[in-house]
């Protein structure tokens, strides 16, 4: 067999291996292998950091998106951050949040002043409170999932939205989102929408003028749980 004949061999066997693997019964045992057992995700170099220094990239990036944030060293604080800030920003002391057990099982009778509603944002409401799934360090972006404990509503309608962050939920790059999702829902579970939101709501599309709030709320709150 000529050299050339044996380049020829090794194109068409080459060819052959790959129509094998996309035959229908190659393709779905592939499928299914990987769904069964996803691979480790990608992970950026900046976003490989210690979780310590993850939070300050996390923080670092908020705060430059305008975003004010606030650290705990527990949920049992959480109630007295949020009055906080809706004193410090002349806000009514009412918040609406959506059934999370997270958030409804804390002491809000600490904060007496402080009222909490339950279920989904309407028109009148001025401040949503959620609890974030997932919070990427390497752009300083949370993660929504929509649903009755977190209901998509907070998070866009109000004009101010407090977002609570637990340490456990931040991930080094948005690879490692879909791991949290699985961990949260389950194998071939999903909400209906997952919201990736970076900052207040702003936009500069008429006349180059940064306006906030145009799409959105116009501050920004999170709450960093180091429990």
């Amino acid at each position: 067999m000529s050299s050339n004949d044996k380049r020829r061999e090794r194109m068409f066997a080459s060819i052959r291996a790959g129509l094998e693997a996309y035959a229908p019964t190659n393709r779905q045992r592939a499928i299914d292998a990987r769904m069964k057992s996803p691979p480790a995700p990608l992970v950026p170099q900046r976003a490989q950091k210690p979780l310590a220094e993850q939070k300050a990239l996390f923080r670092g990036f908020l705060q430059g998106q305008s975003a004010t944030v606030i650290e705990v060293a527990s949920k049992a604080e959480i109630p007295k951050a949020v009055a906080g800030y809706l004193r410090a920003n002349n806000l009514p002391l009412r918040v609406r949040a959506g059934a999370d057990s997270y958030l409804r099982e804390l002491d809000w009778t600490s904060e007496p002043a402080l009222e909490r509603m339950e279920g989904r944002a309407i028109g009148s409401d001025e401040v949503g409170l959620s609890r974030v799934t997932a919070a990427i360090a390497e752009t300083g972006t949370l993660v929504l999932a929509s649903g009755a404990d977190n209901p998509v509503t907070i998070t866009f309608l109000p004009e101010t939205h407090i977002a609570v962050v637990e340490d456990k939920a931040i991930v080094g790059g948005f690879e490692g989102v879909w791991e949290k999702l699985r961990a949260r829902f389950g194998k071939g579970a999903m909400s209906r929408t997952v919201n990736f939101v970076s900052g207040p709501s702003r936009t500069a599309d008429i006349g180059g003028q940064l306006v906030m709030g145009a799409h959105g709320p116009r501050r920004l709150c999170v709450i960093l749980v180091a429990e």
